[in-house]
């Protein structure tokens, strides 16, 4: 694989900048994520560059843009410190989560008011219970 030119690094790390102030402002493309796939995505780069190398002595060395992925993460943590949600998907859950919690409460107030009435009438029958195992009434086939 060819080096990177100097000319072309820059380029690289201007534009996973400016995906990376897209991505901090919520701005993501559909089905991305505040995350490294996404940046590399936006930016139009590979994600190897955001990890480290080794060397064919086994040493390792920084990758190309680890340093502006380290910078990402950083800075994704300190928004989500500061209570900002980054990831509009967090908050489409966290309004699915109350609706079906607010959901969940209605329901199980309707069933407590149809114990309390059925216990209030006193008109419940009890069904026969099967000596032998066998309905009642027949099969329902």
């Amino acid at each position: 694989m060819a080096r990177l030119t100097e000319e072309s690094k820059t380029h690289n790390e201007a534009a996973i900048r400016a995906a990376m102030e897209r991505i901090l402002k919520g701005d993501l493309p559909p089905g991305g994520k505040a995350d490294l796939k996404t940046l590399a995505a936006l930016a139009d780069v590979t994600r190897t560059g955001f990890h480290p190398k080794k060397n064919r002595d086994g040493t390792t060395r920084p990758g190309a843009y680890q340093h502006l992925a380290e910078e990402f993460e950083r800075r994704l943590n300190e928004l989500r410190d500061a209570g900002e949600i980054v990831d509009p998907r967090i908050s489409q859950l966290t309004e699915f989560r109350t609706l079906a919690i607010s959901r969940l409460a209605a329901q199980h107030d309707e069933i407590e008011r149809l114990r309390r009435q059925v216990t209030d009438d006193g008109v419940v029958r009890r069904l026969p219970e099967a000596t032998n195992h066998i309905a009642p009434f027949g099969s329902c086939s």
